[in-house]
């Protein structure tokens, strides 16, 4: 399985090329999007959407289906993060166990 992550097109960095600079949750970094440019040139697809999968735009998506996109992974995140911190809690509680164990 594949996860695209939403990205929204902030700035052209090689045209030739279908390069554009993406903006994932606050970080930029460089996409190919060769294949959502759909006949428009690379500069008409600034403010645009789309989905990034291993430096490549996949597809293009509205801004709403990327804001709920981005709000479910950081719900996700946040899910994961708590289920780190029971385990983290219950590995500290084991090892509060074996510290009391009796050896003979």
């Amino acid at each position: 399985m594949c996860l695209g992550i939403p990205g929204q097109i902030t700035a052209i960095e090689d045209e030739a090329n279908g390069i554009a600079i993406v903006e994932i949750s606050g970080v930029r970094r460089p996409v190919n999007i060769a294949c959502v440019m759909d006949g428009r040139t690379a500069a008409e697809c600034i403010d645009d959407w789309v989905l990034v999968h291993v430096g490549f735009a996949m597809s293009r998506i509205d801004a709403e289906e990327a804001a709920k996109t981005l709000a479910l992974l950081a719900e996700i995140g946040e899910l994961q993060e708590e289920l780190h911190a029971i385990e983290r809690s219950a590995n500290a509680d084991n090892l509060g166990e074996d510290a009391h164990e009796v050896r003979r």
